[in-house]
């Protein structure tokens, strides 16, 4: 199960850290990503880190303002995102995708395996 956390309502240029908290004992097995899906739009990547945080991946729009990492200890994966635009307003979801060791990050929604409920980000000019 993945819990994500810490979406809000913020003006442009604004931080906002994002939080997704799994249950379970088997987190390390997964690659995990966050997707965004805005009105009247499917669902998108964002960006994505494998099972050991040692590769990320990020969709071009956000590269140079959003950062994911892992906390495996924690069983968590966060995003946190700076130089909030009015585009990046949608209903951010955090995923799992489990992989048998070294795998490519995927970016696709259908290769992912878990989904969290999402959490709202409203970015206001």
């Amino acid at each position: 199960q993945l819990q994500a956390s810490g979406g809000g309502l913020v003006q442009a240029g604004d931080s906002l850290r994002l939080s997704c908290a799994a249950s379970g004992r088997a987190f390390r097995s997964y690659d995990m990503g966050w997707f965004r899906q805005a009105p009247g739009k499917e669902r998108e990547f964002v960006a994505a880190i494998s099972w050991n945080g040692g590769r990320t991946r990020y969709e071009d729009s956000v590269k140079g303002r959003f950062t994911i990492s892992r906390d495996n200890a924690k069983n968590t994966v966060y995003l946190q995102m700076n130089n909030l635009k009015l585009e990046d307003t949608a209903i951010y979801y955090c995923a799992a995708r489990q992989v048998p060791g070294y795998a490519e990050i995927r970016t696709t929604v259908s290769e992912y395996d878990y989904w969290g409920q999402g959490t709202q980000v409203t970015v206001s000019s």
